[in-house]
């Protein structure tokens, strides 16, 4: 399901672009995915109260994601345009989820995180073939999980 970009399509336009770039972290020239990893980290770091809340972020940037990527993708004529970055976002939120958030398991997960999404080792270069939204968004959920290990490991220490 794509939201209706007739009629009025600015409006529309304005606001899918604004969520899938996490309120334009998506259109830092230097690094956006990595700005969109910051915002889904300073979200982890400030819901760090409640797992409940924790897991209802996920699951609504989640939600988002799957519905208003594909719309985003029509919007910016690009399969993976750089401008979307919602995705790094939970997959920033999943690799904290959970866990202490000391300094050194912050640094750790959002590190491990990034490396993972940029370097997309096998398995998580092969889910960017997924369609759609899914295509966008499994690869960085994959490297939220992994990185999540890391960052768990550290918090055992």
């Amino acid at each position: 399901m794509n939201v209706p970009l007739d009629g009025r399509q600015g409006c529309a336009r304005w606001w899918v672009l604004g969520i899938v770039s996490c309120a334009g972290a998506g259109y830092v020239p230097w690094a956006p995915g990595t700005a969109g990893a910051l915002v889904g980290t300073a979200v982890a770091v400030l819901t760090e109260a409640s797992l409940i809340w924790q897991w209802g972020l996920v699951l609504v940037t989640l939600a988002l994601s799957v519905w208003l990527i594909p719309s985003a993708q029509r919007l910016l004529g690009r399969r993976d345009p750089q401008e979307i970055v919602i995705d790094e976002c939970c997959g920033a939120l999943v690799t904290l989820i959970g866990l202490p958030l000391t300094p050194a398991v912050i640094v750790t997960g959002f590190v491990a995180f990034r490396l993972l999404d940029i370097w997309k080792p096998g398995p998580l270069r092969r889910l960017e073939q997924l369609p759609g939204a899914w295509g966008v968004l499994a690869d960085d959920l994959a490297a939220g999980l992994v990185a999540h290990l890391a960052a768990w490991w550290v918090a055992l220490r």
